[in-house]
């Protein structure tokens, strides 16, 4: 009966509105009134206490005090199923309205299955990979009972000291924010009570990726037109994706910390995006809101958090100390505390956490199934660039019977896993090492000397050793990088060369002769231009996890053909950051034909350089710019045409062109559109990526391509800081990075 009901209600509402989003719409109205329901019947204390997070800690029965009283809305970093199940007992069994407990982790690119890092899987260009690993991800965590995870990182980051920047999609917003959609899908599911699933976090709400200098949790500068064209996209994405929660960020921008910021949590992101989940503050922002010197002491804390919007307090406990004297005092409203439990209540009921509380301790584990590990493997193909290749050294032919392998990445279980990754066990990682020696079995002589055990080490007697051992070898395959714990969270550096003696490793490399493939495993780009020029070949695998080294393997002998593309640009002196693809034109921009230093006369009038925006001693082009990224095979582009170059703004701008594999192996071309807005009311970036798409062809085969791009995708905040597509010319480019191809123009008319 309920069915023939549902099904006329479809009926009569037809074509405005499918089945799917009758049910939602019925769904959501049975949730919104248990939630009501529910609060009604909640003391102050209780629903105080639904906005307090704790961190998990030894003894269960202070824990399950607190939990029986109602003072605990959430818990984090509990994984251990048993445990899980008892305190979410208490919780449902001993306390007054049974309210699950909401259980948290911060499961990043993978649970115990590690993919590659977010910046990694951002290079694959594969929106699916981005998928794929979350979901899998929740399955694991989901399965020892975790139903609530701080991800994804969607902060645009364009400056590589930063050590966050490992644990993001890197600098541009289409990017970012199409990931950051797959990522959030991935972790929800295809619905949220569904006992796999677990909810997706968007952070850092907002602008963190900018901390001045590179800094960890230092200050941003960010103006409102760039906050939004920049910065805010892909977290208005991420709502729209469904992402149940968003965190605030540590940084204060322009004065503001983000935690006591109502501008972006009331007005941007309740008011204008219409999001429904939770807000929660990250680890201690609330407090260290008077560290910066926002708040004079806890009480000053919680009323600006609370008036701000922030609906859960992690670890920072102001909310449970101070809002009941707040609220007497009139300063925080009881209707504010209200809708911040209505918020972390509805996220509750979505999760199924009151029909489902508790994690099934029998069921058969999940854990490093084998779909997951084939999973990561294929991530860490895909993300992986080539970044040179000269006299076609990839991929190892059969003529090669000896390689030596060292490096200290190349057997470093742990290290290769990369930042944010608490539960993966190194025990499950496979090496470099031992997944060449897998694939080559007998056919090939294996070399192992290491030269240097880690990164940082300084070890010229290992270096000696490792360039006597690759004297004997066909090729040297040099594996290089940073181990886990210089990227992530708190780990900002200065200086972006290889760390310890391993520039001086491939230096000794290169003169034994050898043709020296480098392998860089990372968490971030690094100034690699010395060692790229010494090397013959040049693969670039930020952190892979757990299946980078069988990864590696395939790439190196050709089982599998590198596709990935960078997703930042890499500088090739730390000196030239922030230095990015979708920069303003300046009034006196670069022509490429400048003098530089070391060509500059002795004497030279002082108008002699050419007057323009560029560095004397590195000129104005990077390393490698963003969207940059080899193959086995060559690709052409061709015929590219605009089905008209003459669009209104409700119009779709349709985009063909020719793409043909021209070498000799079947390959994956990242094809990608550029747009430039010629003249704003405001200075529009030089190109800005609005499409990508990846490409299979085999080796002759040729494809027409087509990029559909709505012109109201073309607006940005205007001189009155409105948004809107205005009128006028614009560039187009299809190409293979961020720095190639043939311009073409287009015109958008009233």
């Amino acid at each position: 009966m309920k069915f023939i009901k549902l099904f006329s209600v479809c009926l009569l509402l037809l074509p405005f509105i499918s089945c799917k989003d009758v049910a939602q719409t019925k769904s959501d109205a049975a949730i919104e009134k248990k939630v009501e329901a529910l609060l009604s019947k909640m003391s102050l204390e209780e629903k105080i206490g639904q906005m307090n997070q704790i961190s998990s800690y030894g003894n269960l029965e202070d824990m399950a005090a607190l939990i029986k009283k109602g003072e605990v809305g959430s818990i984090l970093n509990e994984v251990d199923p048993a445990r899980v199940n008892a305190l979410q007992r208490v919780a449902m069994e001993e306390s007054h309205l049974g309210i699950p407990l909401l259980m948290a982790r911060d499961v990043i690119h993978g649970f115990k299955t590690i993919f590659p890092i977010p910046l990694g899987q951002a290079a694959s260009f594969d929106p699916q990979v981005a998928h794929d690993g979350a979901r899998i991800a929740a399955i694991e965590a989901a399965s020892v009972g975790i139903r609530w995870t701080f991800a994804p990182m969607i902060d645009i980051a364009r400056d590589p000291r930063w050590g966050r920047i490992a644990e993001g999609c890197g600098e541009d917003t289409y990017l970012t924010s199409v990931m950051g959609v797959a990522m959030v899908k991935g972790f929800q599911g295809d619905s949220l009570n569904s006992p796999t699933s677990i909810a997706a976090c968007a952070k850092h709400f907002v602008g963190y990726g900018a901390a001045e200098g590179g800094r960890d949790y230092n200050s941003t500068f960010i103006p409102e037109r760039r906050l939004r064209e920049v910065y805010l996209p892909p977290f208005e994405a991420a709502s729209k994706a469904g992402a149940a929660t968003f965190m605030t960020s540590f940084n204060d921008n322009d004065g503001v910390p983000s935690t006591g910021n109502s501008f972006i949590l009331k007005q941007v992101l309740r008011k204008e995006w219409g999001f429904d989940g939770f807000v929660v503050s990250d680890w201690a922002s609330a407090s260290e809101m008077m560290v910066h010197g926002f708040a004079a002491d806890s009480k000053d804390v919680a009323m600006k958090a609370a008036n701000a919007g922030v609906d859960m307090e992690m670890v920072s406990y102001t909310f449970v100390k101070e809002l009941p004297g707040l609220i007497k005092e009139g300063k925080v409203k009881e209707s504010a505390i209200d809708d911040a439990v209505r918020n972390i209540l509805r996220v509750k009921f979505r999760l199924g956490l009151f029909d489902n509380p508790y994690v099934d301790e029998k069921k058969p584990s999940v854990l490093y199934a084998p779909s997951h590990l084939e999973a990561a493997k294929q991530a860490a193909v895909e993300s992986a660039i080539l970044l040179k290749n000269a006299n076609q050294t990839l991929p190892l032919q059969a003529s090669v019977k000896t390689v030596a392998v060292v490096g200290p990445m190349a057997d470093a279980p742990y290290e290769q896993m990369g930042t944010w990754v608490f539960d993966g066990d190194k025990n499950h990682t496979v090496t470099p090492l031992n997944a060449i020696k897998k694939l080559v079995g007998d056919k090939v002589q294996v070399i192992y000397e290491p030269g240097l055990t880690y990164s940082r080490e300084k070890n010229p007697a290992g270096i000696s050793k490792a360039v006597s051992a690759a004297s004997r070898a066909d090729v040297i395959l040099a594996f290089v990088g940073e181990e886990a714990i210089l990227s992530g969270e708190a780990h900002s550096l200065a200086d972006l060369n290889l760390q310890g003696d391993q520039g001086a490793l491939i230096s000794a490399l290169a003169k034994t002769g050898k043709p020296v493939v480098t392998v860089v495993m990372a968490g971030r780009p690094l100034t690699i231009g010395k060692e790229v020029e010494e090397s013959a070949a040049v693969l670039y695998s930020f952190h892979p996890g757990t299946m980078g080294g069988p990864a590696l393997a395939d790439l190196l002998w050709g089982k599998a053909v590198p596709s990935g593309k960078t997703p930042i640009t890499f500088p090739k002196a730390v000196g030239q950051i922030p230095i990015y693809y979708a920069h303003n034109n300046t009034g006196r921009p670069a022509n490429h034909d400048e003098v530089l230093l070391n060509d500059i006369q002795v004497g030279a009038g002082q108008t002699s350089l050419g007057c323009r925006s560029f560095y004397l001693d590195a000129g104005v082009d990077p390393l490698f710019p963003f969207g940059y990224g080899l193959s086995y095979t060559t690709f052409k582009y061709s015929n590219v045409k605009l089905v008209s170059n003459s669009l209104k703004k409700n119009e779709v701008l349709k985009v063909t062109f020719d793409l043909e594999n021209t070498g000799k192996y079947e390959g994956t071309e990242v094809a990608q559109l550029y747009v430039r807005d010629k003249v704003g009311s405001v200075t529009r970036p030089v190109k800005e990526l609005k499409r990508f798409t990846r490409v299979t062809l085999k080796p002759g085969e040729k494809k027409n391509v087509t990029f559909e791009l709505p012109v109201s995708e073309l607006a940005f905040w205007d001189i009155n800081m409105k948004k809107v597509v205005e009128p006028g010319d614009f560039s187009l480019w299809v190409a293979p990075n961020s720095q190639t191809g043939e311009e073409v123009f287009f015109r958008v008319v009233e």
